[in-house]
């Protein structure tokens, strides 16, 4: 037993040798991306299998003929397949990330916990499904209180953590950037206290987890629009991460969030290997297990990053979908006659299905939705160099 637990001491003190001190970052992110996208390339047809198997399908009534009519062919493609993504994240960050690293830390807890908050929805939406259950998934409120829950633990450490900032060039950085809250075109920041810290940290992170889960309701839609979300925070934490680049990216330096380019690299090959069995014509949906963790992980590194708002300009796809739902609900309920009956905005919301409703094939609306998410990302980078 002693042996054993010394040779695994001298592996795991062999992969940090090598991979921490003899090699460059790019070289970690790569490794984490390809392991990312290859946990999920091999694992894919198994998890494919095994959830057919046990009639995983994407049974959502979608009350509306139309579109049932158009998306009758996916009844039985299984859903829940997000578990190779999240599976596929947390095992190349932690291979590959800095474990010493506070935020790497954080964000293994954030792909685990709604990971399995999503899991559960999807798995309660199973058994009702197949008459093993009396619950159509958990409830929104339920589902609130623990992306809450979770964002404001995350937002106390990040305060904390944040705030013991290193010597920088012999100069003490008296402004404390993971504090900070940054609006675009204007060069001054805010600096935060706790209280609205955790505030727009709850903000951004359950905004993001369910903007995302919203748009997934095509094929390949909500994993595309997250690889160009994920591959622009990369760039991102880059510049925040390194001292001598945040003058060139036009942002401040943030101590330690380097890391989070692993993590967003990681995120990109998941994202990638999962693209790959849900491009049109789909094999698998991510359902919630996926899209919540996904969308909580672009929150949390905009957070680290201290770019909140630049995720709101550049995850635009998401927060239209997000919009289209709140205003269709809304107006609807306003609208609604003595029998009930309220009117709509569009044809159906989130905004994807207006489109498909609207005569476009699904393919072009997922392919024109992802050039505007690239249009809105390149838009985000230059809002950095335009402040005044």
């Amino acid at each position: 037993m002693i042996i054993a637990h010394e040779r695994l001491h001298d592996v795991i003190y062999w992969w940090f040798d090598y991979f921490f001190k003899q090699h460059d970052r790019t070289l970690r992110m790569g490794m984490a991306a390809m392991t990312s996208f290859l946990i999920v390339l091999l694992l894919g047809p198994f998890t494919i299998r095994y959830l057919l198997r046990k009639k995983v399908s994407d049974r959502t009534d979608f009350n509306q003929v139309d579109l049932n009519q158009l998306t009758k062919h996916k009844s039985n493609t299984p859903t829940m397949g997000g578990v190779l993504i999240v599976v596929a994240i947390f095992f190349s960050v932690l291979l590959f990330a800095n474990l010493q690293n506070m935020y790497i830390r954080m964000a293994l807890l954030t792909v685990v916990w709604l990971g399995v908050l999503g899991g559960m929805d999807d798995w309660l939406k199973l058994r009702q499904a197949t008459g093993k259950g009396r619950r159509d998934g958990l409830k929104m409120w339920e589902k609130l209180i623990f992306q809450i829950g979770l964002s404001v633990l995350l937002s106390v450490f990040m305060y904390k953590y944040g705030g013991e900032s290193p010597v920088v060039n012999g100069a003490n950085e008296s402004s404390f950037p993971a504090h900070n809250f940054y609006i675009p075109f204007i060069a001054a920041p805010f600096l935060l206290g706790p209280l609205l810290h955790a505030v727009i940290t709850t903000l951004t992170m359950v905004g993001s987890s369910n903007a995302v889960n919203l748009t997934d309701g095509m094929d390949g839609l909500a994993a595309g629009c997250v690889i160009i979300v994920a591959g622009l925070m990369t760039l991102l934490s880059w510049g925040t991460g390194l001292f001598q680049w945040h003058i060139m990216f036009g942002v401040d330096y943030v101590p330690d969030s380097l890391e989070m380019t692993t993590l967003c690299a990681a995120i990109v090959g998941a994202c990638l290997g999962f693209l790959w069995y849900n491009a049109n014509p789909a094999q698998v949906f991510m359902g919630d297990t996926g899209s919540l963790a996904l969308g909580g992980l672009l929150g949390y590194v905009a957070v680290v990053i201290r770019q909140e708002m630049l995720l709101f300009i550049a995850g635009g796809v998401f927060v239209m979908e997000a919009l289209s739902v709140i205003l269709q609900v809304s107006y609807y309920k306003a609208t609604k006659d003595k029998n009930g009956v309220g009117k709509r905005i569009f044809r159906m919301a989130p905004l994807h299905h207006h489109f498909h409703l609207g005569g476009l094939a699904e393919s072009k609306v997922v392919a024109r939705f992802w050039i505007l998410g690239i249009i809105l990302a390149v838009l985000a980078m230059a809002t950095l160099k335009l402040k005044w």
